[in-house]
């Protein structure tokens, strides 16, 4: 049966803008469109916030014909999604604006000055920034307790994940509400503090400030580098997280495996104290029930097998997919 798009009943009522329609923005648009809101876009001019509108369609027949969209998805994008000539009427009776421009301050914060004085004071503002500081976002928006980060990754249709990052003046209820919104679109969201870099790419560039040593220090190629990473731990990453990882190889194993790499990067490689704490406490992980996750013993049987089970299916996604057209 071929599966078909449906709008969920419990975000038919939100009314969403977009300030930035571009590849980003306009994904955000997509995602939540399709899960059911009447998103409005907006950007430099009307006519680019048409155009985008267009592009968005076209995208999304082609996604459709690809079998990466549901059938209808178009159809439900030419109920809900609509340009606006600006960005005051894109926000004037917006539940919830996302500001998806250019990552530079004075354009952010020029844009959000904008914004914060065109929607209604109630109405919630994200902002999809990467890495910049969103309490130093938040200056020019009035009632700044309803301001807060609301990171996609791209491509935003098809990455599950969202970062949320209030500042120190976000309400409870904000982060609610947009956890709320964000999951009626079918995604799944993380809370995370504002630092710089966030975690999302606190953790993306250590992996590739590493990997860059290594090809700069003649130890592997690019290429060999991103073969290991591909087949080995990030073979796993689909499926579990570090601490999960970390847990079913044992906490005691990552202890030693520190002090092997502390010989030669005492300081890049020094022992988390996290990780020490737990060892010396005799929480090893899933061998002894108890680590950065608590996993029963009885219920290690089921993790082993879906872990199994989860690694074929993922080998045997890559045959069908064949290797990525990189060459």
């Amino acid at each position: 049966m071929t599966e078909t798009a449906t709008t969920p009943a419990s975000a038919s009522a939100r009314k969403i803008a977009i300030v930035g329609s571009g590849y980003m923005g306009g994904g955000i648009a997509q995602v939540l469109a399709l899960g059911g809101a009447r998103v409005a876009l907006s950007d430099v001019s009307a006519e680019v916030a048409q155009n985008n509108y267009d592009r968005l369609l076209v995208e999304s027949d082609q996604f459709v014909a690809d079998g990466l969209f549901p059938a209808g998805s178009t159809e439900i994008l030419k109920q809900n999604l609509w340009a606006a000539k600006d960005i005051e009427e894109a926000v004037a009776d917006a539940d919830f604006i996302e500001e998806a421009v250019p990552e530079v301050m004075e354009i952010k914060h020029q844009t959000l000055s904008r914004i914060s004085a065109a929607a209604r004071a109630d109405a919630i503002i994200g902002s999809n920034t990467s890495t910049i500081s969103i309490a130093e976002l938040s200056r020019p928006v009035s009632n700044p307790e309803r301001f807060l980060g609301v990171h996609f990754s791209n491509p935003s249709p098809f990455i599950p994940g969202v970062e949320i990052i209030p500042h120190a003046g976000t309400s409870a209820s904000t982060v609610g509400a947009v956890r709320e919104l964000v999951h009626a679109a079918g995604k799944q969201t993380a809370v995370v503090k504002d630092v710089t870099g966030f975690v999302l790419n606190r953790l993306q560039y250590a992996l590739f400030h590493e990997a860059a040593q290594l090809v700069e220090q003649g130890i592997a190629t690019a290429d060999d580098v991103d073969t290991l990473v591909r087949t080995t731990f990030g073979f796993r990453l689909p499926f579990f997280g570090p601490f999960a990882i970390a847990d079913m190889a044992g906490l005691d194993v990552y202890n030693f495996c520190y002090q092997s790499l502390q010989k030669d990067f005492p300081e890049r490689f020094a022992t988390p104290a996290i990780l020490s704490g737990l060892v010396e406490a005799g929480k090893l992980g899933t061998k002894t029930g108890a680590g950065f996750l608590n996993v029963p013993a009885d219920r290690i049987p089921e993790l082993i097998a879906y872990r199994n089970k989860a690694y074929v299916a993922m080998q045997k996604l890559l045959d069908e997919l064949g290797p990525a057209p990189l060459g």
